[in-house]
């Protein structure tokens, strides 16, 4: 999903865990000449008591002679990010946030602000990629969602200490997609995601719900369709483009040996552009749905 995805209804994730039977998120098997590489799509931010892990999985990691993420899952990383995030998500002095929206972006934006206890002062402050972070991320944390849950952290905490770990890109990279965004269209994905906030409180217990059950067709309609149409432009600088760069790199893991596990947001495995369908375009074989 989005790293701003933001609409964690927690008590609802958590049925899941107790009413989901033994549903579990899909995986595929992407096949090299002498190698295998697992892809599994990860959901950031995740409740309490949700039992995600399918053996699959499990059984990848601990062979696994590489553990591939978005971004190094370390302390080092997340002081860099958080560093560049204040850097580079600060409007210059006498600007505001409120004075780029429009009237109905006004309102919605006070209202959403307050709705999640954020002082209005300092998201006037902050460009909109970073409002927008910092909106979806409160909305998670009133919500029940916990970062330490997430699939990211539990892998890097489950995969042995012998697999050695290794990144998509860097904090700088990743900033720099929504930082270097035009404003018309980080304006745009802010839209989405104060309507999303506002009108769909449920959106992100519904999104868990297809993750946790392989419903690859709604989970393209609810968490790429609403950036897709929003941001055109956005959507090609967040997933197509990365998707197709990440499809590179791991055609070139699988022309070596061994056996590697690739952990990115669900959303770059799903659909035509989707990292699975561009590498079996391409010629790789690759299993799953």
């Amino acid at each position: 999903m989005r790293p701003i995805a933001a609409w964690l209804t927690a008590m609802a994730a958590l049925a899941l865990a107790h009413g989901g039977a033994m549903a579990r998120p899909p995986v595929w098997i992407a096949h090299g000449p002498h190698s295998t590489l697992m892809l599994f799509g990860s959901v950031h931010l995740l409740p309490v008591g949700l039992d995600w892990e399918p053996p699959a999985l499990a059984q990848a990691l601990a062979k696994a002679d590489e553990v591939w993420f978005e971004l190094p899952i370390d302390q080092a990383t997340d002081t860099e990010a958080a560093g560049l995030a204040a850097a580079r998500g600060a409007l210059p002095s006498g600007d505001r946030l409120s004075s780029h929206l429009t009237a109905d972006q006004q309102a919605r934006l006070s209202r959403v602000t307050a709705a999640l206890g954020l002082a209005p002062q300092v998201v006037e402050r902050m460009r909109p990629w970073l409002a927008e972070v910092t909106l979806s991320l409160a909305c998670d944390e009133q919500s029940g969602a916990v970062a330490a849950l997430g699939v990211e952290q539990q892998v890097q905490d489950l995969a042995p200490p012998s697999a050695g770990r290794r990144a998509l890109e860097t904090a700088r990279q990743q900033i720099g997609f929504l930082a270097d965004a035009a404003l018309a269209d980080q304006i745009a994905s802010l839209d989405e995601t104060l309507h999303e906030i506002e009108e769909r409180p449920r959106a992100y217990s519904q999104v868990v719900a297809e993750w946790m059950t392989g419903d690859l067709t709604n989970l393209d309609a609810d968490a790429l369709e609403p950036l897709r149409r929003a941001s055109p432009a956005m959507y090609m600088r967040l997933i197509t483009r990365r998707n197709r760069q990440w499809k590179a790199a791991i055609e070139r893991r699988l022309s070596r040996e061994g056996v590697t596990v690739v952990i990115v947001g669900m959303g770059h495995l799903i659909g035509p552009g989707g990292v699975p369908a561009l590498l079996r375009a391409g010629g790789v074989q690759v299993d799953g749905p």
